[in-house]
């Protein structure tokens, strides 16, 4: 493991030795116990899109292990005028240790890899979030013991999130249904993978696709550069929300995640979202522990 890209880089045994590292993490941080692992390393943080989580959890996480997190946002650096990615991607490596990224093209991360000479760190593109899988993977295992038999359904647009779900959960195991209207389905390439290589299924009936599900999941319906289909997407996403009618479908015991920010009264309604509030927010911290595995992982 040389980078982290996308999930669909890993074997099933890195994501798992990845989430039982960050299950460790925990376990110090929560009994008062300082690992300093990434003493003097430097993590540079680009941002190109906003943040609460990534940001928050990346600069502490970096400072809990010893090290030092560099905020980078598109306005400080040349790349933002139009310097090419393969010079900022060499140029950087001579300072820091590693990158984290926050884009929108999966691209321009490809290329930080091609051209640097240290590991980079996907942070969220328009394709894929691999680091919110990872804390949503740990939630699940936290919550559930492991991920033998479990359904997980995603209701929403079929986005980057969407598209690293289902790769998270087909690689360890679980099986994965997807409602969302046409045209808004996930990657076809990353469909087409999951159908071969595990339980994949994708209905335009939310209902159907929630029936016995052990983890519903949604996420927003306009996501970061879609402000300007808000409307649009309003009417073809109405049908689309987390309610106590899906959660009826779902299994008894069955949890609900959210990447956040949430909007209550749209992809999830108040009610369920409250009543699931504490596995939201487990979910939330727990990006912090995922993140400090990748970064002892990669950095080390």
């Amino acid at each position: 493991m040389k980078h982290l890209l996308k999930l669909g880089d890993l074997s099933r045994e890195e994501i798992l030795s990845i989430l039982n590292l960050a299950d460790q993490l925990k376990y110090e941080r929560n009994n008062g116990i300082r690992n300093e692992c990434l003493k003097g390393k430097k993590l540079g943080m680009i941002f190109q899109k906003s943040s609460t989580r990534t940001r928050v959890s990346f600069e502490v996480g970096m400072y809990e292990l010893g090290g030092y997190a560099l905020f980078l946002s598109n306005r400080d650096l040349q790349i933002g005028r139009g310097e090419p990615v393969e010079d900022t991607a060499r140029v950087l490596s001579r300072y820091l240790d590693g990158i984290m990224i926050r884009t929108f093209e999966q691209k321009e991360v490809e290329d930080l890899a091609k051209y640097g000479s240290i590991p980079i760190i996907n942070g969220l593109t328009d394709y894929c979030h691999p680091c919110q899988v990872l804390a949503d993977l740990m939630t699940i295992r936290e919550r559930k013991g492991s991920f033998k038999g479990l359904k997980m359904c995603f209701i929403g647009d079929g986005n980057n999130m969407a598209n690293s779900l289902m790769v998270g959960a087909i690689k360890t195991g679980m099986s994965f249904s997807i409602a969302c209207p046409k045209g808004y389905e996930p990657d076809a390439d990353l469909m087409a993978w999951a159908k071969e290589n595990g339980d994949f299924f994708m209905s335009e009936d939310v209902l159907e696709a929630a029936k016995d599900a052990d983890v519903i999941y949604t996420d927003v319906w306009a996501s970061m550069g879609q402000e300007e289909e808000k409307k649009l997407r309003e009417q073809a996403f109405a049908g689309y929300q987390v309610n106590a009618k899906v959660m009826s479908v779902a299994a008894k015991d069955a949890m609900v995640l959210h990447c956040l920010p949430a909007h209550r009264g749209e992809e999830i309604t108040a009610d369920v979202f409250e009543a699931h509030a504490e596995e939201i927010f487990d979910e939330a911290e727990n990006r912090l522990h995922a993140q400090k595995a990748v970064l002892c992982k990669l950095l080390k």
